[in-house]
């Protein structure tokens, strides 16, 4: 049963993947697309270093966004709970009711 199982699972992944040539969904064989970040009007500094950073190197690009991001929610995460214990929600020391 367990076989039969796999078959059909690897019969139906491969056909999901196989469908839009079958149909020719999937057009005529295109050209690799190239998506570039247009500078020619951007003078601000860092705007300007991240727009460059992403038309050359999408590596350190990807590696910006992760520590931003990182950054960007642990900076909102303190900033809710000064915010939370300035209005008087202490939910470190809470006790749980039941109803």
């Amino acid at each position: 049963m367990r076989s039969i199982y796999y078959r059909m699972m690897v019969f139906l992944a491969a056909a999901y993947l196989l469908i839009p040539d079958w149909v020719l969904a999937a057009g005529a064989g295109g050209t690799e697309l190239i998506v570039v970040a247009d500078t020619r009007r951007v003078s601000w500094g860092p705007e300007k270093y991240f727009l460059d950073v992403y038309n050359t190197n999408l590596t350190l690009f990807g590696v910006w966004c992760l520590l931003l991001t990182l950054f960007w929610g642990m900076f909102l995460g303190l900033l809710t709970d000064q915010i939370m214990r300035r209005t008087g929600l202490d939910l470190e020391h809470r006790t749980i009711v039941e109803h």
